[in-house]
């Protein structure tokens, strides 16, 4: 993960959003830290999970830290109540918490935010809000930040098949009803087709939306991925959050690989091969840093879309563990998704969208 928030930041420095050391490591920044007037500027409101999971709510976490921590100000973390059971309800109180605590931008993490979110800013219009994984919610307070993630999903496939293994799994959060996740295992699937029809092979592919509502590690889910590893699946995509922990366990007992989600996870797991990475950390300091820049308005109730001709999306390379598909080749596929050259479907977002498809070389078996 360290050296993949040092290159977000660099990142972050060419779009001019914040000044800040490439060498800074966000585990480094406290995640609390202590106002003398009690008020907070900077708010984060964790999406359903741990606030350190090494995956989406961290990511997202980081930047909130990195940007708050370059620019000398105040900065809080608020989890609405009742975990994974958090209502709409329990979401707009963590909102209003954080409003009332003085904070003049508020950056919430995740789909589920989207009722909770109109209500808090239609009442606090002095705020702004940056919704990550979000859309227009037509409110000129909220900035809408997505990511491509079928790109990257599809740069996951790709590689994973390039790399040998034919027989791979997908275990989704969200049930099936969160958009990022959908993308991302959509794109895997089209990304593992492209290079199995190029390598002149078939591969399959177990796709399944059980255990992952509340996105948390649990036995059951363990024991599922488990079952996949005993009978044949040799790597599974982790898309998920703390979900990852579940996979890593079945892994780890089976001898088997991952496929890590949103940062690099090679550094949680030996088990990991390689990480479908989106900007987290980049893209939410980047949102943030709009507010204090005078340019809000070119991200409230904007539409923004973070994709590859961003460099928000892709794999990483400085923990690159492939040896049948080199950084070079990535490269070169990289650069034909950013010049339309290889192009990606982004438009079956139903969480049964990838049966219905009909695959070349890809047998799919959803579970």
């Amino acid at each position: 993960m360290k050296k993949f928030l040092a290159m977000l930041l660099a990142m972050v420095m060419m779009l001019g959003c914040v000044a800040f050391a490439e060498t800074v490591n966000p585990d480094d920044i406290p995640d609390t830290v202590t106002a003398e007037d009690g008020k907070y500027e900077i708010a984060f409101v964790t999406d359903v999970g741990q606030l350190k999971d090494k995956s989406f709510n961290q990511g997202t976490w980081n930047g909130v830290k990195l940007y708050a921590t370059a620019n000398g100000l105040t900065y809080k973390y608020y989890q609405p109540a009742n975990g994974d059971q958090a209502t709409d309800d329990d979401r707009y109180d963590a909102m209003k918490a954080a409003c009332e605590g003085g904070a003049k931008v508020v950056v919430c993490a995740g789909f589920m935010q989207g009722t909770a979110l109109a209500k808090a800013a239609a009442e606090y219009t002095d705020v702004k809000f940056v919704f990550i994984d979000g859309w227009q919610l037509g409110l000129a307070n909220v900035a809408p930040i997505a990511f491509a993630e079928e790109q990257s999903g599809y740069l996951a496939g790709y590689a994973v098949v390039k790399e040998g293994f034919t027989k791979l799994g997908f275990s989704g959060g969200g049930g099936g009803t969160n958009p990022a996740c959908i993308r991302y295992g959509y794109g895997f699937a089209q990304g593992a087709n492209a290079a199995a029809a190029e390598m002149g092979v078939n591969v399959e592919l177990k796709y399944s939306w059980q255990y992952g509502a509340s996105f948390s590690a649990s036995a059951e889910l363990q024991t599922m991925i488990s079952g996949w590893y005993e009978t044949g699946t040799e790597i599974v995509f982790a898309c998920g959050g703390s979900m990852f922990s579940s996979i890593v366990a079945a892994a780890s007992a089976n001898d088997a690989c991952v496929v890590g989600v949103d940062v690099d996870q090679s550094y949680e797991s030996e088990t990991v091969v390689t990480s479908a990475l989106k900007g987290l950390s980049s893209a939410t300091a980047w949102a943030i840093g709009k507010y204090y820049a005078g340019e809000w308005e070119t991200v409230g109730d904007v539409a923004t879309s973070l994709g590859a001709n961003n460099d928000a999306v892709g794999l990483p390379t400085d923990t690159w563990s492939l040896t049948a598909w080199t950084v070079d080749e990535y490269n070169a596929l990289l650069a034909a998704i950013k010049d339309g050259t290889v192009t990606i479907d982004s438009t079956v977002l139903e969480n049964d969208g990838v049966v219905n498809v009909e695959f070349s070389n890809l047998k799919v078996i959803y579970e």
